[in-house]
């Protein structure tokens, strides 16, 4: 149903969701608390994004940021609001899943947010084996955000 395709930033609708999803968190984050990647984060030479499209339309987008040589963080999920529950963030998640088991990743990490607003990422993000941890990186701990963790060498094909 989607086209999942690598994307380097450069078209209009692209960036129009990036733009999307930057409002998005900063409305749904307390101030501080907004960890999203800019357009010059996403384009860094240790990011490779993501777009789906239907029908001529990007109706998503995913990032994979290389933390290590086996270890990785999920960036940027955002799902156009005319695609929710439609199958967007599962194709872009498994994208981000299968590129990083090819690439002979041992663990894919992801911060984000708590509250209504982000339980349906969190609940595909569950689905897919990933799991409540402690902060990696460069993050601290705070009681807005909150860390996940998928071990590839135990996760479930996707």
């Amino acid at each position: 149903m989607f086209e999942i395709r690598e994307d380097d930033l450069s078209g209009e609708q692209t960036r129009e969701l990036l733009a999307l999803h930057l409002a998005g968190m900063r409305a749904q984050s307390p101030p501080g608390c907004v960890h999203a990647l800019d357009l010059s984060g996403l384009t860094a030479p240790d990011v490779t994004v993501w777009t789906a499209w239907h029908q001529g339309r990007v109706a998503g987008i995913g990032a994979l940021k290389m933390l290590s040589a086996d270890t990785a963080e999920v960036k940027s999920m955002r799902t156009r609001p005319d695609f929710i529950r439609k199958g967007v963030g599962t194709a872009i998640l498994e994208t981000i899943i299968g590129t990083a088991k090819n690439r002979g990743l041992r663990r894919l990490s992801l911060e984000t947010g708590c509250g209504a607003a982000f339980d349906p990422a969190l609940t595909l993000y569950r689905r897919y084996g990933f799991r409540s941890g402690e902060a990696f990186g460069l993050y601290t701990p705070g009681s807005f955000n909150q860390f996940l963790h998928l071990d590839l060498d135990q996760a479930a094909d996707s």
